[in-house]
């Protein structure tokens, strides 16, 4: 009889736990069809890094160069409003790119679960107007590069040199968030997966080779830089069921 109790109880432990992480997702698809108006914010392109690695350990070291003028997150913007704009409201919002640029991820700890989450926070203070359904946050995302002893960020060009070959390796590492506009909770997140076209030589996210050894972040970076986006971005919201793409 006992026997008979435990399995009894322990199937009904299982329903609930069952029926539990259901409604977690049910509940998240549920808010991302509720959603009508959202606000765009973009702080992706105002650094470029240009980062040394390889084999020789000769200088090998990073450094950050300003690039706001080439106005990669307007052009991140605009891009995701028109293709958020054919399902979505789309208003204008102001913020600190600066700001948002600087934010670090946003995944607590567990021992540490009494400190307020500082991108939760960010987003229900330094975004204007408030109240809208959701704000979608594009922000520099990370990405291991040389079996995992080299970290790269946003965007930028790692230079690789060894013995016997070199290349460099163009890259635009970001991540979008959908955000709820009055719970403030993450309803979606997603890293850019890589590009289509990426050689053997490959970021988790999307990346170009540059046949060319480069001393300082030119127009035909920045070209390139554009092209990565402008590919990436679309099937980003896909992969995120904002947008249906064909591809």
């Amino acid at each position: 009889m006992a026997t008979v109790i435990l399995l009894c109880m322990s199937l009904a432990i299982l329903l609930v736990l069952s029926s539990g992480a259901h409604a977690l997702f049910e509940t998240r698809d549920e808010k991302l069809k509720s959603v009508k108006t959202v606000g765009i914010v973009s702080a992706l392109g105002d650094q470029f890094t240009m980062t040394r690695a390889g084999l020789t350990g000769l200088n090998n070291s990073s450094r950050s160069v300003p690039i706001a003028s080439w106005g990669l997150d307007d052009l991140i913007v605009q891009q995701v409003r028109e293709a958020l704009s054919v399902r979505f409201q789309v208003q204008p919002v102001t913020y600190s790119r600066t700001t948002f640029a600087a934010i670090q991820d946003s995944v607590i700890p567990a021992v540490d679960l009494v400190r307020r989450d500082p991108f939760k926070q960010l987003v229900q203070t330094g975004i204007s107007p408030q109240g809208l359904d959701a704000y979608i946050v594009i922000t520099k995302a990370k990405a291991n590069f040389g079996g995992g002893n080299r970290k790269l960020e946003g965007v930028g060009l790692v230079t690789y040199s060894a013995v016997l070959e070199s290349f460099s390796v163009l890259h635009a590492l970001y991540e979008i968030r959908v955000v709820d506009g009055r719970t403030f909770e993450i309803i979606e997140k997603r890293a850019a997966g890589p590009s289509d076209d990426a050689s053997s030589v490959r970021l988790t996210g999307p990346s170009l080779v540059i046949d060319a050894n480069v001393d300082e972040p030119d127009e035909r970076l920045r070209r390139a830089l554009v092209d990565l986006l402008v590919r990436s971005l679309p099937n980003t919201l896909s992969d995120m069921h904002l947008i249906d793409q064909k591809r």
